[in-house]
């Protein structure tokens, strides 16, 4: 059973205009030669989601920093001996490093770069909710604030969170959700288990159409169809593969298609491209019939990254991350949940069975 948390449908946050970085090629170069002589200074390493630009991602790389999804981010940031980290992302990126890593200075290009997911779920709205629903295990998306993470019983990704469902569903507990309802919606279909789902959503991934995404198809008949689960029902149903963002890369790399149809943000094509770089990757349709596209799939807020604002930050010493420590240490709790069960369940001390 899946049942909407009794309010109406969060309204769609309104995100920020779309302002991507431009640069000369000498400003590039400039600009990364400056940043990475104040990165040796300052002890740091860059850690730049998929979804931000090719600039970050590439001087994430070349600095032995890394590019992946917001846990392994943070995962990286704690093993790596820099005392800095740089965060390339969202704000809750940010937090999920400084949780995991509160000895280290942690510090991002802009503070104001938010997640319409995050925004959807105030943390004294979802207090609510769970306190309204005392008998169920609260298990929120990694995209939800430090506070919200604190609240919660588990924090999830999307490549893990079906298997953590399932196995608390097997163990007999009822559940609250937040914040997406589309990633919700999908994870109570294929684990069946009895959730409340809070009404948030992605403004880049709820803009993917179903029917303009067959036409594409239709015209694309060797293409395979790469879906993150952030995505309506309608068009999660068209896909050959589901999966997180690291998933989709790996589905590119490894599958015999010469073509892919990718419905999440189009930053994650310069890591693609680089894992397949014979293979065609096509956007999928954020326009056609019932087009309500607000971001034409690139998030505003991962576009406020960008190399000058780097070197800015770097100068001035400005936007650190800081966490209260009775709300880091109640969300490093939730989130260790789940990286325990991730390494159990590698070890094979978790069976979930069909």
């Amino acid at each position: 059973m899946s049942l909407a948390f009794p309010v109406p449908v969060k309204p769609v946050i309104q995100p920020p205009p779309m302002v991507e970085e431009v640069l000369t090629d000498d400003e590039r170069t400039a600009l990364k030669a400056r940043i990475k002589a104040l990165m040796k200074q300052q002890d740091a390493v860059l850690v730049a989601h998929y979804y931000t630009s090719a600039d970050l991602q590439d001087l994430a790389e070349e600095t032995g920093g890394c590019v992946s999804d917001s846990l392994e981010m943070a995962r990286f940031g704690h093993a790596h001996p820099a005392r800095t980290l740089i965060v390339a992302g969202v704000k809750f990126m940010g937090e999920t490093a400084k949780i995991l890593n509160p000895e280290k200075r942690v510090i991002m290009p802009d503070l104001n770069a938010d997640c319409s997911l995050d925004l959807a779920c105030p943390a004294d709205e979802f207090t609510a909710f769970c306190d309204a629903h005392p008998d169920r295990v609260s298990v929120v998306y990694a995209n939800t604030s430090a506070a919200v993470k604190a609240r919660a019983d588990w924090v999830v990704t999307s490549g893990i969170a079906a298997k953590i469902v399932k196995y608390l569903h097997q163990q007999g507990h009822k559940l609250l959700w937040a914040p997406d309802r589309h990633l919700g919606d999908y994870v109570q279909r294929v684990t069946g288990a009895d959730m409340l789902l809070w009404q948030g959503s992605c403004v880049v991934h709820e803009a993917f159409k179903a029917e303009a995404l067959k036409k594409m198809r239709a015209e694309h008949p060797n293409a395979a169809v790469l879906v993150h689960p952030e995505s309506p029902e309608s068009v999660i149903a068209l896909a050959d593969v589901v999966g997180s963002t690291t998933q989709l890369i790996e589905a590119v790399r490894t599958l015999p298609h010469p073509e892919f149809i990718v419905a999440t943000d189009n930053g994650i094509f310069h890591k693609m491209h680089a894992a397949a770089p014979g293979k065609l990757l096509l956007e999928a349709p954020t326009a056609g019939e019932g087009a309500t596209c607000l971001s034409c799939a690139h998030c505003p807020w991962m576009a406020m990254n960008g190399l000058r604002n780097l070197a800015a930050v770097l100068e001035s010493g400005g936007n650190e991350i800081h966490i209260e420590e009775s709300i880091r240490a109640r969300a490093r709790l939730s989130i260790q949940k789940m990286l325990d069960f991730a390494a159990a369940e590698k070890a094979g001390q978790i069976q979930l069975g069909d």
